[in-house]
């Protein structure tokens, strides 16, 4: 039981969780910012899903980081969508520049 008090373990968990919170939010916002900076081309040449719907996800993934919604889950799978650009798509596209 709590009874009003705020423990040092509670304040710690508050900053913990907002940092976790602006860190998912500044990878979901650089994902999406970085799906707009390559052609639709480039996504088929790298053998991706198309540019539309990568950009679509990755709006979605920054709109319910965005959203108090009490939808963990659906944000889960966003963020998972978000870590899959930036650690496989992102990579091809930036590899097929190089060429």
């Amino acid at each position: 039981m709590n009874n009003g008090f705020v423990t040092p373990a509670s304040i710690v968990e508050m900053w913990v969780n907002v940092g976790i919170f602006y860190v998912l939010l500044v990878a979901k916002i650089f994902a999406f910012a970085n799906s707009l900076l390559y052609s639709g081309e480039s996504y088929d040449a790298a053998g991706k899903l198309n540019k539309a719907t990568w950009t679509i996800l990755l709006g979605v993934a920054v709109l319910l980081q965005l959203v108090p919604l009490p939808l963990s889950i659906i944000n889960l799978a966003m963020t998972i969508v978000a870590m899959v650009y930036l650690a496989d798509v992102r990579p091809a596209l930036a590899g097929l520049r190089r060429r």
